[in-house]
């Protein structure tokens, strides 16, 4: 187990879970800054999340994933051009745009038929979405407009009680993930 993983509290981890089930948002460090996140198949967990953070609805989300296995099913991966490409990279800081194996929610897609997906590297992201069994809405912990925060004290004075945050240390990059389309092979950020 990493150290900042051991650092940890179990307790800390079970709460974050259990307000995920519960359909609640939370904040948790990232690679670069805190995210916010919840289930990404709650939609009155979503709707939450974009009140909170002040967000229109149809941008659609970015899932953060454990490991490729939680995100096999939703996505075309296996076998096609861009695997190898997308591969290299995970787990690891970048988000890829990919084509969408089956229909997912529209307030997580946005209402396009591709989805943006992160195996992160991070190892308090991969705990917690493999305490949670699959993955987690991943999007900057801050209110539309507003730079995202790099601590809970920051998340705190941004949210105050409205989410739980998951205390950890961020990730070395200063930048959040970049995130590149599949299919183009374009960066996108």
């Amino acid at each position: 187990m990493s150290d900042s993983v051991s650092l940890l509290s179990i307790e800390d981890l079970q709460k974050a879970v259990a307000l995920l089930r519960q359909g609640e948002v939370i904040a948790y460090p990232t690679e670069a800054v805190y995210g916010l996140g919840c289930d990404p198949f709650n939609e009155a967990a979503v709707q939450k999340l974009f009140h909170v953070k002040q967000r229109p609805m149809e941008k659609g989300v970015i899932l953060v994933a454990a490991s490729v296995a939680q995100i096999d099913e939703y996505v075309q991966l296996a076998g096609m051009p861009w695997e190898h490409k997308v591969l290299q990279t995970w787990p690891g800081p970048v988000t890829w745009v990919l084509p969408l194996k089956q229909a997912l929610p529209e307030w997580i897609t946005g209402g396009r038929d591709t989805v943006a997906i992160r195996v992160s590297a991070h190892p308090l992201v991969q705990a917690l979405c493999a305490a949670f069994g699959q993955p987690v809405v991943s999007t900057s912990a801050n209110l539309s407009t507003q730079p995202p925060a790099k601590s809970c004290d920051e998340v705190k004075r941004v949210f105050a009680d409205q989410v739980f945050c998951l205390e950890g240390a961020l990730g070395a990059l200063a930048q959040p993930t970049q995130i590149w389309d599949a299919q183009s092979g374009e960066r996108l950020r």
